[in-house]
């Protein structure tokens, strides 16, 4: 399969080279030429698959041609370690806890799933790989993490400074080896603009080969369908219509839900669930797309003024406003009711949550006033334990620290500030 970009002026590439460039050449996202739908018995049956069952079936036309089945298999069990669980909250509500991982984040799969792929592109070859990446919080543990000691790769890491949860720092700037974190003056549109910009940089490019693990790359864009078929496995007998409310950012993880959905994933509905960063809610509202400068929020994974992958899923439903519009919902909410949630979930139902989960909560809830009679699962994006300091101020108890978050919590923070694109391509190049 060939996967080509969605500005139209640059030659199909492979996945693996699509993996490698991260971005066209002519700016735009990689997408794969076709969804080939599952056939009913995969989903029929999907009860009796196991994890990496499940996954390999859903993967396999997009990578089939560049890595052989039995390399998939051990990538995708190298990737898949961990638990998904449906947790039911309340009546005909629940939540999908994506944070059992080595970061406690949902993007430990895309970012392992995709170090994985690029240790096998790298095997027996010479070249290095600099993996540049921007992040608004859990992107850069996972990355670091996912990353930590492959071969071949060098990893550089943008985020904005004071703009990041203390843990989500801790696990970006902690690790050494190949890992580098730079601390960027400003926003995480601005982090994102740098990585574009050295993208389509000649001066970079003739002296290394850059790519990168944000959710534009197809490797960390693609495997988050997975955990959708996983709720779709647990969430079947229940017999009724299955709605996600997904705590949305830059889109690529609802946009992965919705290829799930292509591949023949039965599923009523999408909510996309954002704090006051509502770029897309307005646009679902005014069918005009008007980015915006990010505002810093407590859910600050998902301040994004203009999320990179809204157009990928623009492409899926044709552009066609009214098409996306009868399988999209899309609510924003501010601080003070994103905290009146977390409160809600904790003293109603004990269920500690975190501002994104309780951000998709809030969507949720909002789509189920007209829609009662459907199951709804809003997603869980990362462990409460990485907003400690928001959490525990709001339910007023304390939160139990895993130990996957204690082991970094007395390393030195080690990173490099820059203010802008001239010092990031001056490191670059220096480095």
């Amino acid at each position: 399969m060939e996967f080509y970009s969605l500005n139209k002026q640059a030659p199909p590439v492979s996945f693996k080279e699509a993996v490698i460039r991260g971005i066209a050449p002519d700016r735009g996202l990689y997408f794969p030429e076709s969804i080939t739908p599952l056939p009913d018995s995969f989903f029929d049956r999907i009860e009796d698959l196991s994890p990496t069952e499940i996954a390999f079936n859903a993967i396999h036309q997009f990578v089939s041609d560049d890595i052989p089945n039995e390399a998939l298999k051990n990538i995708l069990a190298n990737t898949l370690d961990f638990e998904f669980p449906v947790v039911e909250i309340e009546e005909n509500v629940a939540t999908l806890e994506l944070f059992h991982g080595p970061t406690m984040a949902f993007k430990d799969v895309g970012a392992r799933f995709m170090a994985q792929c690029l240790g096998y592109f790298s095997r027996n070859e010479d070249t290095q790989v600099t993996v540049l990446v921007a992040t608004s919080g859990d992107t850069g543990g996972a990355v670091a993490n996912g990353f930590l000691g492959v071969e071949g790769v060098k990893v550089v890491i943008l985020y904005p400074n004071g703009k990041v949860s203390d843990i989500q720092e801790r696990q970006l700037t902690t690790l050494g080896q190949n890992i580098t974190a730079l601390k960027v003056d400003g926003t995480f549109d601005d982090c994102q603009k740098m990585v574009k910009t050295a993208f389509l940089d000649d001066g970079i490019l003739e002296k290394m080969q850059l790519t990168s693990a944000n959710s534009i790359n197809v490797a960390r864009w693609l495997p988050q369908l997975f955990y959708f078929l996983f709720a779709y496995k647990q969430a079947k007998a229940k017999g009724k219509e299955i709605v996600f409310s997904i705590p949305s950012g830059n889109f690529g993880n609802i946009c992965a839900g919705m290829v799930a959905q292509k591949l023949g994933m039965p599923v009523k509905h999408f909510v996309a669930a954002t704090n006051v960063n509502d770029t897309v809610p307005q646009f679902m509202r005014t069918n005009t797309y008007s980015p915006k400068p990010s505002t810093a929020t407590i859910s600050n994974a998902m301040d994004v003024g203009d999320p990179s992958n809204f157009v990928r899923i623009r492409h899926l439903y044709d552009d066609d406003f009214e098409k996306l519009k009868e399988n999209l919902s899309s609510y924003s909410f501010d601080d003070q009711q994103t905290r009146a949630a977390m409160l809600k979930i904790f003293k109603e139902d004990g269920y500690v949550a975190d501002p994104h989960g309780a951000v998709g909560y809030l969507g949720l809830k909002t789509y189920l006033e007209d829609h009662p009679d459907t199951y709804g699962i809003f997603l869980e994006t990362a462990h409460p334990v990485k907003f400690l300091d928001v959490v525990e101020e709001t339910i007023g108890e304390q939160v139990d620290i895993p130990p996957q978050i204690q082991k970094v919590m007395d390393r030195e923070k080690k990173s490099i500030e820059i203010k802008n694109y001239e010092e990031l391509k001056k490191y670059l190049l220096s480095s």
